[in-house]
C-alpha cells in the first residue's frame, strides 16, 4: 500500500502531474472544491478522506504543530518551501514517500523536504 496525496491550492501543476505520471494518487484542493478555504479545514478534509497534506505554505507546518501540541490527531503534512526544492526533485521526494509509506507512518507527522 501506498500513500495518497492531497494538494493545497497553492502548489504547482507541474509537481502534481509529474506524480500523476507516476502513478502516485493525487487530490487537489481544486479539483476537491476547497478553493480558498483556511488551512484547518483543509487538513481536516486530508484527514477525512485518509491522505497526506502537500504544501508549500508555510502556516500549513505550524497549523500541524499547533496540534501536535494539543493532541488533535491529524493524517500528516509534507512541507517545502517554494525555493528551497526543484520541482523534480519534489516530485522524486514525494513519489518515493508515497510509494514506501503506510498512511500511519504520517498520522500526526510534518515531515519536511528535501529529504
Amino acid at each position: 500500500m501506498s500513500i495518497a496525496l492531497y494538494m493545497d491550492e497553492q502548489v504547482p501543476l507541474a509537481i502534481t502531474t509529474g506524480l500523476r505520471r507516476r502513478g502516485i494518487d493525487v487530490l487537489t484542493v481544486q479539483e476537491d472544491n476547497r478553493s480558498g478555504y483556511p488551512d484547518p479545514m483543509l487538513l481536516d478534509r486530508a484527514t477525512e478522506l485518509g491522505r497526506v497534506m502537500f504544501s508549500q505554505d508555510e502556516d500549513l507546518p505550524i497549523e500541524a504543530h499547533h496540534r501536535q501540541a494539543k493532541g488533535i490527531n491529524f493524517g500528516g503534512v509534507i512541507y517545502v518551501h517554494q525555493t528551497s526544492v526543484s520541482i523534480g526533485d519534489c516530485v522524486r521526494d514525494l513519489e518515493l514517500i508515497a510509494q514506501a509509506s503506510e498512511p500511519e507512518d504520517f498520522a500526526n507527522w510534518v515531515q519536511y523536504l528535501p529529504l
